[in-house]
């Protein structure tokens, strides 16, 4: 009897070891909708926004599959999703049969897949993340659903590292524009020209307001809030900045056309140069975008500064 209690006390002992250690891994996580509980991190993601996709990829997950993927590597472009990875449709309507074949832990969605949660939820369980509206500051926002993706993928702790890193960034370079600018640092308006005549203007809550107000940079034509954090406007409404610096970010097809405007000619910033191209980076982005958006900026108006 005695060895028969010792083996079954043995057996018990194992089983709780086994319990408490599968409880340790239960987490809880609170979205835009709703709370759920995971029993274990998540291995296979489906992102169906580019913003997520972008997230998840920066936190080293690869996911088993994502939205429009070519559009993706154009225009967000870093960082890019790997080859191997599935396209699942369209960001407005995603395959739901090729989603269900890839079996996924979790499903990534946001505003665009509002309307078709219920049909997810009936593959894996959906963790629902908004932003881009017009009562939200974009950047925050970005970096705060970057922590959660960490916690969310066992990853917090290069999630955290890579925040730090961030803010170490924007420290950097608004030293060097303070160095080539001094500091009184300039008025500057970061655009996407549309074509000779219109241009899209970022407001208050965009990750572009944000990145310039970390860099120490006062946008010369403040907008209120709006969703996505961007407005078109006719490009007259450049005459007003009459002492800062425009940066268009890329791509932008019409610069022949747009050199031969009389009124693009007579602006201002163009007679006294003070206009220069930034590199192409995703507007509407997750956490590190905001460090691309301000490398691009910051590297274009150094630029302008020799």
């Amino acid at each position: 009897m005695p060895n028969i209690s010792a083996s079954l006390k043995a057996i018990v002992s194992s089983i709780m070891a086994l319990f408490i250690s599968s409880s340790a891994l239960a987490f809880t996580l609170e979205d835009n909708r709703t709370t759920h509980t995971f029993n274990h991190t998540p291995k296979r993601v489906v992102s169906l926004n580019w913003d997520l996709t972008e997230q998840v990829i920066e936190l080293g997950i690869i996911p088993v599959g994502a939205t429009e993927i070519q559009s993706y590597n154009e225009w967000v472009m870093q960082p890019p999703i790997p080859d191997q990875v599935p396209d699942v449709g369209t960001r407005a309507e995603p395959n739901l049969e090729r989603i269900a074949a890839l079996t996924p832990d979790v499903i990534l969605a946001t505003a665009t897949q509002a309307d078709i949660i219920p049909a997810l939820e009936k593959i894996a369980p959906v963790v629902y993340l908004e932003n881009y509206t017009a009562d939200v500051n974009a950047g925050e926002v970005a970096i705060q659903q970057f922590v959660l993706l960490g916690k969310l993928f066992g990853q917090s702790e290069l999630a955290n590292q890579k925040i730090a890193e961030l803010d170490n960034e924007f420290t950097r370079l608004k030293a060097q524009l303070t160095e080539a600018f001094g500091s009184d640092l300039p008025n500057v308006l970061p655009v996407r020209l549309s074509d000779e005549s219109s241009v899209f203007l970022f407001t208050e809550n965009s990750t572009s307001d944000y990145v310039l107000k970390r860099l120490g940079l006062t946008n010369p034509i403040p907008l209120p809030a709006a969703q996505w954090g961007v407005t078109q406007k006719r490009i007259d409404v450049l005459k007003d900045v009459t002492n800062g610096y425009v940066l268009n970010i890329l791509p932008f097809p019409y610069w022949d056309k747009l050199n031969r405007s009389y009124l693009w000619k007579a602006m201002p910033f163009v007679r006294e140069q003070r206009i220069n191209s930034a590199d192409p980076v995703w507007s509407y982005g997750g956490a590190m975008s905001l460090k691309y958006l301000a490398e691009g900026y910051t590297q274009s108006l150094l630029e302008l500064a020799e």
